[in-house]
Formats: structure tokens, sequence, C-alpha cells
């Protein structure tokens, strides 16, 4: 009997610890996205960041009784928030650059780099990004000589806010001269962009691939720089409210980084990296497999290839001209055999593929490309992708489906583009642009996302858009295109479940249900519960990933 007694001793001892290790929170609402409990008071989680159970208040305290409590009385439970395309480098460098997002002349965009020239060294490049001549008066594009009275020596280089386009001075301009194997002067265009030309020489605005001529001679960001630009991005992601990441376009470098912040416990949230087109990222998963890391915060399964440009600077590859330019059918990014190439060697290699497709010509290429090539595979579970699907012509939208690819879709790309996309695209066509509804509607999934640093990183204003239609100012009344709105479920649902499904991953995140990892986000308020106007100004108390608090804010957030 001695030895029985000792025994069960243990057994309560045993069960104490397991019980300490157990967390719980309890608040006044969980939403959990599960369609199996779509709402709960309370959820518990053991040490290694598994939701063991949800349910009432009541029955998990009793249940657990020396678990710790995690008191949210009055507040607001929700699945943690992923972004299903976004730029997490990019995010950084845009962080630790000049900030030209919302200036509404060139004069500001000036007075903004003077401002932040002031802290750098003698000859060191002037970088910005966040410009967006739509605007400005006239809305045309700039030229180097809005530069060079201010910046005569210095090179500026400044990314358009869709990173589809930059803008540099002369001697940014004498820099690319210095080292480019043909004169930039005459009617020459690089394959995939456009150099703008004033009387055949450089205006100093560069399109698309047209880019990397600029970017070859910008001094590259050193090891220190490249750590505090990802520690900066990661820790803006989860004070937003962010767990998770689908990183478009990560380099082998990157990833290689991603995964020494891993490796020491660094990063705070899930990155699905999709590789940096066909590049030696995607050589790596052909070579050795799908990447996950050990720690489940980083994996790369999935390979992002583009198709063509943006609408803001005309790129974006339509069927017929640009209503408001007259010839210009925008461009091809990737040439097309060499697209389907990538796409077969992605199949082949069990990778998926995330196709960036905006014009009506370019989901249209994509469509038919992932038509040829998945053959009769389209009947399975491959979930492919187009990114940000954005103008599809009306006889696509049941294509989507009959090929099981997912839309990957951000909602302030529409409150951001809707004051000049009609004049881009004309009456008819623009019904079919930013059409969430109907794509869902034709039995498509969306996976929302913000497209950052394009778009701010924060997802309140991705599911405000995504409710309203109107911009942070709620303009313009009763919403843009409203019958393309969703409900507060289905944006919810598209930044949380159905973005994991996306990226393969709803048997681990995405909702709130036993076996599932612990990652949620405590709110003040109920964004199921509010009016859609007030999404954007949702308070954001604490964000949790693997059942670990990674973002607290302070009493005065």
């Amino acid at each position: 009997m001695r030895r029985l007694a000792l025994g069960m001793g243990g057994l309560l001892v045993c069960a104490g610890v397991a019980q300490a290790q157990v967390q719980v929170v309890t608040a006044a609402r969980v939403h959990t996205s599960d369609p199996a409990q779509p709402v709960a008071e309370a959820m518990a989680w053991d040490a290694q960041g598994r939701i063991l159970a949800v349910g009432g208040t009541r029955d998990l305290l009793a249940r657990y009784p020396g678990a710790k409590r995690i008191d949210a009385t009055g507040k607001t439970v929700i699945p943690g928030l992923i972004d299903a395309h976004g730029h997490v480098m990019g995010l950084g460098y845009a962080l630790m650059r000049a900030d030209l997002v919302d200036a509404q002349d060139k004069a500001e965009v000036v007075a903004r780099l003077r401002e932040f020239e002031k802290q750098l060294p003698p000859n060191a490049w002037l970088l910005g990004g966040g410009w967006d001549q739509n605007d400005w008066p006239g809305k045309t594009f700039p030229t180097a000589a809005d530069l060079d009275a201010a910046f005569p020596d210095r090179p500026v280089w400044l990314e358009r806010v869709d990173g589809h386009a930059g803008w540099a001075n002369s001697a940014a301009l004498r820099a690319v001269a210095s080292r480019a194997t043909r004169s930039m002067d005459g009617a020459w265009q690089p394959e995939g962009g456009r150099i703008e030309r004033v009387d055949g020489k450089p205006s100093g605005v560069f399109v698309d691939a047209a880019m990397a001529l600029v970017n070859a001679v910008v001094p590259a960001p050193d090891a220190a720089y490249r750590r505090q630009a990802l520690e900066k991005a990661t820790q803006a992601a989860v004070r937003n409210g962010l767990t998770g990441v689908h990183d478009m376009g990560v380099s082998r470098e990157d990833l290689a980084l991603m995964r020494q912040f891993a490796d020491e416990g660094r990063l705070p949230l899930r990155i699905d990296a999709y590789a940096d087109g066909d590049g030696a990222a995607l050589g790596d998963l052909c070579a050795t497999g799908p990447y996950h890391h050990a720690g489940g915060r980083l994996q790369m399964t999935g390979v992002k290839l583009y198709a063509d440009g943006a609408l803001g600077s005309r790129g974006a590859a339509l069927l017929e001209d640009y209503s408001d330019d007259p010839g210009n059918r925008g461009l091809l990014v990737t040439e097309p055999a060499a697209l389907e190439s990538a796409m077969r060697k992605a199949r082949d290699c069990k990778v998926q593929v995330a196709t960036h497709a905006i014009g009506d010509r370019g989901n249209r290429l994509v469509l038919d490309a992932y038509q040829r090539v998945l053959g009769d595979a389209a009947k399975t579970d491959h979930r492919w992708r187009i990114e940000h699907a954005q103008v599809v012509a009306p006889e696509e939208f049941p294509r989507f489906a009959a090929l099981g690819i997912v839309a990957s879709m951000q909602p302030t790309h529409a409150t951001s583009d809707m004051p000049w996309a009609q004049d881009r695209l004309g009456p008819v066509r623009i019904t079919g642009a930013y059409a969430w509804q109907r794509l869902q509607e034709s039995g498509v999934k969306l996976a929302l996302g913000s497209d950052f640093p394009v778009e701010s990183v924060d997802p309140r204003r991705g599911l405000h858009a995504a409710v309203t239609r109107q911009d942070g100012k709620d303009h313009p009344g009763g919403g843009w295109m409203p019958d393309q709105r969703l409900s507060a479920a289905e944006a919810l649902r598209g930044f949380t479940a159905d973005a994991a499904w996306a990226g393969h991953d709803e048997s681990e995140v995405g909702r709130l249900a036993p076996g599932l990892r612990a990652d949620f986000v405590i709110l003040d308020e109920d964004p199921l519960a509010i009016p859609g106007e007030q999404l954007d100004d949702l308070h954001v108390r604490s964000t949790w990933v693997d059942g670990k608090q990674v973002y607290s804010a302070t009493s005065d957030d």
C-alpha cells in the first residue's frame, strides 16, 4: 500500500507540473475562425504552444485548475492575423530610408529628402520610397531635374510606392552611365522594362525591369544593415497584430538571414518565404526539397514569379490600350516562354507557384499557362496562386475556380488606387477590377494581405478597406464599387483561416482549435461587432505566437 501511495503521489506531482505549464486566456469572446466552434470565452494551451481546448471560461478553468490565467476581461481574442502577401526585407529597408508616402507634390518630396539627408555621411546615396505621382498636381512622372537643384552631387534613388518604378537624379544617372555596357541614349529599352525619356535621353524614371540598371550601382547593404532591417520589419509586424507573413520573393541570402534569426530565437512571427523567381533559391528547393525550420517559424515551399508590372506606373499588361495613355498596353516583366518554363520547373520540383498578375492580359496569360502546366493536376489540391488578380476580364472569373487557383488580393490596393484606377481602365474594364465578391461568388478562396511596404503593414487597414471600400478618411460615402465589399467575417477569414490555407498551413495556424498552434491577438474591441468604419481603429493589446507574448501595448497605446 505504501508503494502504491508513493506512486500516486508521483502522478499527482507530475499532474501539478503539467497543470502549471498550461495557460488559459479568458475574454469577453474568442472568435476562432473555426466552423466547429466559431465563438468561445476561453482557450487553453500547453507548454509547447499547442491549443488544448476552446470553450467556456468556467469549464476550462475547472479542467485546468493549476493553469496560469491571462485575464482579458472585456476584450476579444482572434486568431493571429496572417498577411498573405508582404515583403519583409523590403519593409525593413523602407523603415530605414526616406519616407515619401502621401507626399502631396514634388516640393514636399524634396523637403522630406533634405531633412533625411541630415543623418547621412557625405558620400552616401540618398534612398527613399513611397512617392506616387497620382497624388500630385498633373499626375505626371517626375524627372531628374526635379531633384537636381537640391541634390546636385549626391546620388538620389527613390522607389515608387508600388515598387515598380524608380526616380533618379542626374548624379545617379551619371553613375549608371559609368557602368552601362551600352549608351542609355536613343530608343533602346530593356526587356520587361521601360526607361522614360525626354528627347531620347533618360528622364530619371525607370519602370519595372529597367530599375535594375540603377539598382546595380546602388551600394549593397552590409550585414549589420540587413540584420537591422529584418529586426525592424518583424517588430513592426507583430506590433500590428501579425503572427504570420507570406513573404513574396525571398532570395537565398535573405532566407539564410531569416534562418539565423530563427536559430537565435529572434524571429517573433512565422514567415512563409516564397523563392524569388527562377533563381538560386528555387534551385535549392529543387535540389534539397522544401525547407522547414525545426522551430516552426520559417519555411520555404513556394516560388514567386512575375507576369506583368503595376497599374499605377502603367506597367500592368492590358488586353487593350490604357484609357489615359493610347498606344500603351503595359509590360510583360517575364517573357511568356520563360515564365511557363519556370512554372514547369516548380511543378516538377513539387513547389507551389504564386504569380504576380495585375492587368487583364497578365491574368489571362497566367491562367492560360497554369492550365497548360497543371493539365489534369488542376483537379488536385495544388493551391497555385495569382498574386493581386487586380484587373480580370469578366470571362476569366470562372476559370480561377475551375483551375483551383487561389486569389491572393490586397484590400488597401483598391482604396489607394480608386482616385485614378478608372482613368487607367475606363468605365467598362473597371468593373472587373478589385472584384473580391465576384471572385468569391465564383467559388474562389481569397487570401488577403497588404503587399507591404507598398501599403501599410497594419492589417487593420486591410480589414477596414475590405469591409467599407473606403480610404482612411471614410471616403467615399457608402464605399467605392460597394457591391464588392466583404463582410467583417469574410475579411477576418481572409486574414486568418483562408490565408493559412493558401500557404498549406491550415493544420498549424489560422484558426483557434485543439491541436493547432496558439497564435492569437487580444483586441480591445470586437471586429465582428463594431461598424466597419471603426475597423482601422482596433486596438491591439498583445500579440501571441506559440502561446508566448511577442508584443504588448502600453496603457497609453
